[in-house]
């Protein structure tokens, strides 16, 4: 099926990959004007329209941060004919609709913007003194008694100057008063903010002061991305920009990803260079993991719990996002061999825990 690729090289591998079917664009991150169908009180659950006969999924739970538009006021109940905006927080897949959030959020290379929680946070993963200095830059901000939404400071902002940071507050509130502010007037079923291509989400969530290239064939993607660095971050588009126009090799020969994105969802077994493989099952509840080994492997070669972890882990990075793979993502649980030792259970952990560190900031 045709698609549009954007890989992510490091050392000249291919370490992350994101595609979407040219015939099935994603609308994952849409914020609509939706108009509640009917209330399924026994699931708990209300289904929204967000265009005719486009019917999502919405938790009641989620009734408690609405935020309605077409003039109704207060915290009632939900009812059926109830307009109300909503983020499409999960494309339907294996059957299942569509799902739908009244938590609004409006994400940047370093802040993200939330309606549903309105507290000032900073990612786990920032180091002390980062949290002290990027707490001060923001203060003001965020003790704003009149703020109508939440603050989370992404990883990515550890090396951002002061005034990156500033600058992208702006245009993020400038993104937040257009759908919630504007939305509200908006009428039913309209679209209130496209979020932007998962191109442009793949270089925004690029880790910037490592990014040394971006490329590309297609004249359509360029011009987008160069909008989107020109409008957010100047200095990303003084990086090389390299665009290919020749079509007697294509990019995706060129760089191989063909090998990548070339997997087979219904190929369930993947072999270990270590004599070992993994069995992979997706479900609709989660996806299973199973590590195998030959008996025949020898002892010193045994150990495969390190190098299997290892190679799930690229695997659940270089899946993320992707469309016609097994997309690795939401409850995965993995049986590995031999961990009744405390040791092997830390040695194994720890390559979960820190190649996020290592390659992904």
């Amino acid at each position: 099926m045709p698609c549009t690729v954007a890989a992510l090289s490091e050392e000249e591998r291919i370490v992350e990959i994101r595609l979407e079917s040219d015939q099935e664009k994603s609308i994952l991150g849409n914020i609509y004007t939706g108009q509640v169908e009917n209330i399924a009180s026994n699931i708990q659950a209300a289904f929204v329209q967000i265009e005719p006969g486009k019917r999502c999924y919405y938790s009641l739970a989620e009734a408690q941060r609405a935020v309605f538009s077409a003039g109704r006021k207060g915290n009632g109940p939900l009812r059926p004919g109830d307009e109300l905006l909503v983020q499409v927080s999960r494309d339907a897949m294996k059957g299942k609709l569509p799902a739908l959030t009244s938590n609004l959020n409006f994400t940047g290379r370093y802040l993200v913007l939330t309606t549903g929680d309105k507290k000032f946070g900073l990612s786990s993963k920032l180091a002390l003194e980062d949290r002290h200095r990027l707490s001060g830059w923001l203060k003001e901000e965020a003790e704003r008694p009149d703020k109508e939404f939440g603050i989370i400071v992404r990883t990515n902002a550890a090396d951002a100057s002061k005034e990156e940071i500033l600058k992208e507050l702006e245009w993020l509130k400038g993104r937040y008063h257009k759908a919630v502010v504007q939305g509200r007037n908006r009428t039913c079923f309209s679209l209130v903010l496209e979020t932007e291509p998962f191109y442009v989400a793949a270089v925004r969530d690029a880790y910037g002061r490592d990014l040394d290239e971006i490329i590309t064939d297609v004249p359509e993607i360029r011009e987008m991305i160069l909008g989107y660095l020109e409008e957010i971050s100047p200095e990303l588009k003084r990086k090389s920009f390299v665009f290919i126009r020749t079509k007697l090799l294509p990019l995706y020969k060129l760089y191989r990803v063909e090998n990548c994105t070339g997997c087979d969802p219904e190929k369930k077994k993947v072999w270990l260079n270590s004599g070992g493989f993994l069995v992979i099952q997706q479900t609709e509840a989660f996806v299973s993991i199973d590590v195998k080994q030959w008996k025949n492997i020898p002892e010193k070669k045994k150990n495969g719990r390190k190098p299997s972890a290892r190679s799930i882990w690229k695997r659940l990075r270089r899946s993320a996002g992707s469309y016609g793979c097994v997309n690795l993502s939401g409850i995965i649980l993995i049986d590995f061999i031999n961990m009744e030792k405390s040791g092997s259970q830390r040695g194994t952990l720890s390559c979960f825990t820190e190649a996020p560190q290592k390659k992904i900031r």
